[in-house]
């Protein structure tokens, strides 16, 4: 093996940790999940391990800042780059959320940041300060910019943020925790298109508010 290939393959463990980091986590949880069986479904020792990643929290982190933050600044670039009235954006945005629990494991590992919270206090932190209130705080400028433009009544825009994300979570969660258990599906683009069509009409400014 030629040492340029070696370098490239050296290099890229720490991408293959994090992805196997995020299918255990997803799969058993924080507490059960083991470094050791993390280490073998990236393919390395659990030494190699060690190399990159001190603690299994730390491993924690670098899963939500490499593969679950991206899907945010994703969803902060499509709201920097859009131009138009918020009442259209609105729904974009929630079949952005719809695309990603369909395609990630991020609603596995929000249920288990919430179900193991109290045991791990560090995880709940790392979820908040990089996931929660990220996603919140880019709805809650685009509401506040929509504000200002006359289109979104008056009312504070974190909590605007709070009605047009939180359904969306207790889809997930739902999703998650009860249809595995047999309880009936729940259909999250469905869920998205008559949630954003309800909430926008109380949101948004008639003529006499605007």
């Amino acid at each position: 093996m030629s040492d340029t290939r070696f370098q490239r393959r050296k290099d890229e463990r720490p991408g293959e940790i994090v992805a196997a980091a995020l299918e255990v986590f997803a799969e058993k949880g924080f507490a059960l999940a083991k470094l050791d069986e993390v280490a073998k479904r990236a393919g390395v020792s659990k030494g190699a391990l060690y190399l990159y990643f001190d603690t299994k929290e730390d491993l924690f982190r670098a899963v939500v800042r490499e593969a679950i933050s991206p899907n945010i600044d994703g969803m902060r670039a499509m709201a920097e780059a859009y131009d138009g009235p918020f009442a259209e954006l609105a729904p974009l945005l929630l079949e952005r959320l719809v695309a990603v629990a369909d395609n990630s494991t991020l609603p596995a590992v929000a249920r288990m940041v919430i179900a193991e919270s109290r045991t791990f206090p560090d995880l709940a932190r790392t979820w908040h300060d990089s996931v929660v209130s990220q996603a919140v705080g880019v709805v809650a400028d685009l509401i506040a910019r929509a504000q200002a433009r006359g289109e979104i009544r008056p009312g504070r825009p974190r909590f605007y943020a709070f009605s047009l994300i939180g359904p969306m979570l207790m889809g997930f969660l739902w999703r998650e925790t009860f249809q595995p258990i047999g309880a009936e599906p729940i259909d999250l683009a469905g869920l998205a298109k008559q949630h954003v069509e309800t909430v926008l009409h109380g949101m948004i400014a008639r003529g006499d508010e605007a």
